[in-house]
């Protein structure tokens, strides 16, 4: 009788382990790309993830007529929910330090060059972008408490930091839950925590290959744990003009025009998913060298940079201990 009993408990451990081990897989479309987010428990979370990102979405879609930053855009009145202060103090942060080379202010020149939710400008000239440059500088907004003042005219856009935010949101959400093990991938921006249960080994993402014909290749894989990766490229959006030209969506802040670096591919790794988004997008701009010379003083900031040298021919850089 007592081996039968052993029997059946050992049988119910292992059943019960295998029940632990099972990672949940919940995904769908948001912010215009896709979500993906897998973790360790069996509860479904699919109701408070599209609470979560409805509340981001009515926050600080541009694309939203309704939404509080669109409301601010139109010049009124606006009282900063949590979400939009947290982006706000950080969007402010990174402008400080990249000297204005990352500002959520440059809006009206991304709606310019048709990146944005509001119509291109036809037959845009040198004449025209120093016209709307005008509206561009992250220091003529003012903060009182939780209300914003800024220029009539001004066109503030969240969209080079908002989607890594959104990454943090749901990251944070679930270690409230007590969920110890997850990778969240909102359109390729990541966080993972702990490991993958189901393999017993830590996350892995990969960095894609600039292929600008749309399809997707692996650079290389990099385990991820307990820290946040953001990808920004050229490859990803841009547009090509009747000449032929293709021109990238990141705006330059000083310009007001395209980003022209030989830089095709950033990817940042550090310990919140917003700034990572943030610097991948802002060192687009600065180029490899500015680049380099910027991370002597920010070693929190891993970062991988692909771009063509001299000869056209595609290379790769591993910086501040990026992981091979």
């Amino acid at each position: 009788m007592k081996k039968i009993l052993a029997l059946i408990f050992t049988v119910l451990l292992i059943v019960s382990c295998k029940k632990e081990q099972k990672n949940t897989i919940l995904e769908g479309a948001v912010f215009g790309t896709y979500y993906r987010v897998t973790y360790n428990s069996e509860i479904n979370y699919q109701k408070q993830f599209d609470s979560l990102f409805y509340v981001i979405n009515k926050s600080m879609s541009t694309y939203q007529v309704n939404s509080d930053i669109s409301k601010l855009n139109r010049n009124e009145s606006l009282t900063m929910d949590s979400h939009f202060r947290n982006v706000y103090d950080t969007s402010k942060k990174v402008y400080v330090e990249t000297e204005g080379l990352f500002d959520p202010t440059i809006g009206k020149l991304v709606n310019a060059w048709d990146f944005g939710p509001e119509g291109k400008i036809i037959a845009l000239d040198s004449v025209k972008i120093d016209s709307l440059m005008q509206f561009v500088g992250f220091e003529k907004i003012h903060r009182i408490d939780n209300e914003i003042i800024k220029p009539d005219g001004m066109f503030l856009d969240f969209n080079a930091i908002a989607k890594g935010y959104a990454v943090d949101v749901i990251s944070e959400f679930l270690q409230s839950e007590n969920i110890k093990n997850y990778l969240v991938d909102i359109g390729g921006e990541l966080r993972a925590q702990g490991i993958n249960i189901e393999r017993k080994l830590e996350w892995r993402v990969g960095v894609e290959n600039p292929n600008f014909d749309g399809t997707q290749s692996i650079n290389h894989a990099i385990p991820l744990q307990n820290e946040a990766m953001a990808t920004s490229g050229t490859y990803r959006k841009f547009k090509i003009d009747e000449n032929g030209n293709r021109y990238a969506h990141i705006i330059d802040t000083k310009t007001g025009y395209p980003s022209k670096t030989n830089l095709l591919s950033i990817s940042v790794i550090t310990d919140n998913c917003m700034e990572a988004d943030a610097y991948a997008t802002v060192f687009k701009t600065m180029g490899i060298e500015k680049v380099k010379t910027f991370l002597k003083t920010h070693p929190e900031l891993k970062v991988f940079l692909i771009f063509e040298n001299d000869k056209s021919e595609i290379k790769t850089l591993n910086l501040n201990n990026f992981p091979e």
